[in-house]
């Protein structure tokens, strides 16, 4: 199983896309700007979409790519999310003034899109794929996911701040990678807590709750592009210091990278 990184920053500038990630060739988790980088084929074998919450930097391409593919296709593009989630994008993008409502066109009987609910907790089991929902903890509802692979679990954390409920059910799984937020700085801390995002400071206190026994490589994602170099200085600094985030094999997620399972 490989996991190809289309997108990974908080925010867009130059090489720096939102997030989103494509698992073999027919499931997208999130559906940032990074889909547009996509080929209109690849773009096209897409069958399975799985959103972790509502906010823009996560959905923004998923109407320009169902406007792009659509008409190729011969049977709908399924969006799985939360209750909360789809509600969001009917109201808000799907609703026939921002954006065509793809779930009604060509028609009701044959549409271009179908919702699919899901839970938190739920064991999904999607074009061949063990996808886990889990918890997380964020200004929306919203979810990170687990997909397992033949060596273990990609767990992606999705927009959070501190979940303990999180680490219960991650230290109970085989874990090959852990993908998860840090999207400001510890000068920004507050803004973070607002915002329910991590910081270097409360992401060292989020990885104290790894089982010690487990060790596996941890990607960061989610930077704030103009607060990158920073972020990552910062949790060099606090890497393998007492009480800190050492020791673990930390690294810097860029899009364009495979992850392979």
């Amino acid at each position: 199983m490989q996991i190809r990184v289309l997108g990974c920053s908080g925010a867009i500038a130059k090489d720096c896309r939102t997030t989103s990630f494509l698992v073999g060739d027919r499931i997208l988790i999130d559906a940032g700007t990074g889909v547009g980088d996509l080929t209109l084929e690849e773009m096209g074998r897409i069958d399975h979409v799985l959103l972790t919450h509502s906010h823009l930097d996560h959905i923004a391409a998923l109407p320009l790519m169902l406007d792009a593919v659509s008409s190729l296709r011969r049977s709908p593009v399924q969006v799985h999310a939360l209750p909360a989630t789809i509600e969001a994008l009917q109201a808000h993008v799907f609703n026939n003034i921002i954006w065509p409502d793809f779930s009604a066109i060509p028609s009701q009987a044959s549409p271009f899109l179908q919702y699919q609910t899901f839970s938190t907790g739920e064991l999904l089991a999607i074009d061949g794929f063990e996808i886990e929902v889990l918890p997380a903890r964020h200004t929306v509802p919203a979810v990170g996911f687990a997909v397992k692979g033949h060596t273990g679990w990609w767990v992606f954390s999705g927009d959070t701040e501190r979940n303990q409920s999180f680490w219960q059910r991650v230290n109970a799984m085989q874990v090959s990678y852990l993908v998860i937020e840090t999207a400001f700085s510890n000068r920004e801390r507050d803004l973070a807590r607002r915002s329910l995002h991590l910081s270097p400071a409360t992401l060292a206190q989020e990885l104290a709750n790894i089982d010690p026994a487990n060790r596996y490589p941890i990607y960061i994602t989610h930077t704030k592009p103009s607060e990158t170099e920073l972020i990552m200085e910062e949790i060099r600094q606090l890497d393998g210091t007492a009480g800190s985030l050492g020791p673990h094999d930390i690294r810097w997620l860029s899009a364009g990278q495979t992850l392979d399972m």
